[in-house]
């Protein structure tokens, strides 16, 4: 089998792909209050699209994809497309990452399937605080969908996304959770990936920042060993059910040993998450190309992913400034 290594010896095995770039909620940090400009359903990968490029990149060593959006759930049929994945007996996980307000009519369903993983987002603790970050009023729901899926036999972690001046003051608190409930807890640096830019960044809660403010309340903790390529640096409480993580986003400590590549709902490749997008599949399966050609195209593109994302966002010709929504990208 032949194997996408990059120039820097780093084997690709992990996919993330975007299935939408449509949200049911509005994030202030992913985008702004009116939304996104979304593209037409039919310039979305289609779901054999989908089927397709995942085949072609397990015939090459991914083993492992998540789905992101937007919300995945907001798109028709998407547990159709999950039940399709499934069958592909070259991945052995499938992640999903949601923001949770869909989720938990499908849970039982879920847990019949190969899903591994999945990624709640979940910002604040406080239902008026939830309202004034998503700009929707889904709290209940989510934290409903938290609480059946602790329960099930799918893993469970919390993204969160630390935010200056907003919801600093709860990352103690999330922490807690870890405690009694059967769950990961992971902080995320906060990036500049608004949409328009309108939230401005001007204070960087980093990895070591939010650390510090985790020894507020939790002055021991334990180490995690890491696993290789894992985006986040892991902890845990002694004695604790759970454990929490910082995902160091936008410091980007983490480059060195990245496994992954990400898809946006549209085709476009990125070899990293601050380029610009390195080849649109989208417009190459368009023109009916065999499964061989679609694997000598990632063959080709792949291997050339830059060393890290200060390179990546360096190196940016369409979109000189990092303003993209995370929508768009795929979460």
């Amino acid at each position: 089998m032949e194997k996408l290594i990059d120039k820097y010896g780093r084997q690709i095995t992990y996919l993330r792909l975007a299935v939408t770039d449509r949200c049911n909620l509005r994030c202030q940090y992913c985008m702004p209050a009116e939304g996104i400009k979304i593209v037409p359903r039919n310039e979305l990968l289609s779901y054999k699209e989908i089927y397709r490029i995942t085949r072609a990149l397990t015939e090459l060593g991914v083993d492992k994809i998540r789905l992101t959006g937007g919300e995945p759930f907001v798109r028709k049929d998407f547990m159709q497309l999950l039940e399709m994945l499934s069958y592909n007996d070259l991945l052995n996980k499938i992640n999903i990452t949601t923001n949770g307000a869909l989720v938990k009519r499908h849970i039982s369903e879920l847990e019949k399937m190969k899903i591994n993983t999945i990624n709640l987002s979940i910002d604040s603790l406080k239902p008026e605080r939830f309202f004034e970050i998503t700009r929707r009023n889904n709290f209940n729901d989510v934290w409903e969908a938290l609480e059946l899926l602790e329960k099930s036999s799918i893993n469970l972690k919390l993204n969160i996304v630390v935010q200056p001046g907003v919801n600093t003051d709860e990352i103690v608190d999330f922490v807690a959770l870890s405690k009694d409930r059967n769950l990961s807890v992971r902080f995320i640096e906060e990036m500049p990936f608004n949409g328009t830019g309108k939230r401005s960044m001007e204070e960087i809660w980093d990895y070591r920042r939010i650390l510090k403010e985790i020894r507020k309340g939790f002055p021991e903790f334990e180490t995690l060993t890491n696993e290789k390529s894992s985006t986040s640096k892991n902890f845990k409480l002694y004695d604790s059910v759970g454990n929490f993580g910082i995902i160091p986003a936008y410091t980007r400590t983490i480059c060195h040993d990245c496994n992954r590549v990400r898809i946006t709902a549209t085709g476009m490749i990125k070899n990293c998450l601050f380029d610009d997008g390195v080849f649109n599949l989208k417009e190459a399966l368009k023109k009916d190309i065999s499964n061989e050609e679609l694997k000598a195209l990632f063959l080709k593109i792949i291997p050339q992913k830059p060393k890290n994302g200060f390179v990546a966002e360096e190196n940016r010709k369409r979109n000189p400034n990092v303003s993209e929504s995370m929508s768009t990208i795929g979460g």
